[in-house]
C-alpha cells in the first residue's frame, strides 16, 4: 500500500486536482519516496507503453535472427495486435467468468462492509486530528486492474473544502491508515473484490461534522501528547 501525499511522492504536481475523487492508475504515474527497487518494478509495469513494447520485443528479435522471416513478421500488424491483446487481456487480467467464480457475492459484500468500517473510522480520526468540522473527507483507495501481479493500492484523503484537494498527511495520519490492512484484510482481499466487480477505485466519505467530540478530545490530548 502506498499512501500517496505531499511528503510521499517524489511529483507533488501530479496530486493536483479539479474533482473528486482524484484517480491515478492509467492517468498519472505517482513517483514514491523511498521505495524498494520491487516497488519500483511494479510501478514500471503500469506504463503501458513499456508493456507494449515488451509484449513486441519477439518482433524486433526474430529479424535479427533470420532474415527469411524478417519480412513476414514486419508485415503482420494483425499478429502484433493480438499479441498484445493475449498478454493484456488473459495473461495480466482474468476473465469476467474466472473473476466472478473467485468470490462469492456474499463474501465480496462483507469484504466492501469492513473496507467502510475500517475507513470511516481512519477518517474521523484524521479529521479530528486536523481539527476539520466541514465538509467531507473521502478514504480513496485505487489499486491496479492488473491481476497475476502481486496487488499495487494507492490510499488518499481527500476533501472538497475549500477546494478539491488531497490532505497533506503527517506521519501519524499514515500510522492511522496502516490500519486499513491486515492479515485478516489483506490488499489482495480488496483487488479479488474489485476484480469481480471490475471496480477498481473506492471512495468512502465521511462528514466531518459527524466526528464525535470525544475523538476530538482524544486526538487534542494525543497531539499534545506528542509535542510534549
Amino acid at each position: 500500500m502506498l499512501i500517496v501525499t505531499q511528503t510521499t511522492v517524489l511529483n507533488p504536481a501530479v496530486l493536483e486536482t479539479r474533482s473528486l475523487p482524484k484517480k491515478f492508475f492509467g492517468r498519472v504515474l505517482v513517483l514514491p519516496r523511498g521505495a524498494t527497487p520491487g516497488q519500483w518494478l511494479r510501478l514500471v509495469v503500469e506504463i503501458q507503453l513499456l508493456r507494449y513494447l515488451l509484449t513486441l520485443t519477439p518482433f524486433v528479435v526474430i529479424p535479427f535472427a533470420s532474415r527469411d522471416l524478417a519480412l513476414p513478421v514486419m508485415e503482420a500488424p494483425a499478429l502484433m495486435l493480438l499479441l498484445i491483446g493475449l498478454v493484456e487481456l488473459r495473461v495480466l487480467r482474468r476473465s469476467k467468468a474466472v473473476r466472478a467464480r473467485a468470490i462469492t457475492e456474499d463474501e465480496a459484500a462483507r469484504r466492501l462492509d469492513l473496507l467502510s468500517f475500517r475507513a470511516r473510522a481512519c477518517l474521523r480520526r484524521i479529521a479530528a486530528l486536523h481539527d476539520v468540522t466541514e465538509g467531507q473527507l473521502r478514504l480513496v483507495v485505487e489499486q491496479s486492474p492488473l491481476a497475476r501481479l502481486p496487488p499495487l493500492t494507492l490510499v488518499s484523503v481527500q476533501s472538497d473544502q475549500p477546494e478539491p484537494h488531497l490532505l497533506a498527511l503527517d506521519a501519524q495520519d499514515r500510522a492511522v491508515l496502516s490500519t486499513l490492512f491486515d492479515h485478516d484484510f489483506t490488499e489482495r482481499d480488496l483487488l479479488v473484490t474489485n476484480q469481480r466487480d471490475d471496480i477498481y477505485i473506492r471512495d468512502i466519505a465521511q462528514e466531518a461534522r459527524a466526528v464525535s467530540a470525544q475523538s476530538r478530545l482524544a486526538a487534542f490530548l494525543d497531539k499534545r501528547e506528542a509535542s510534549a
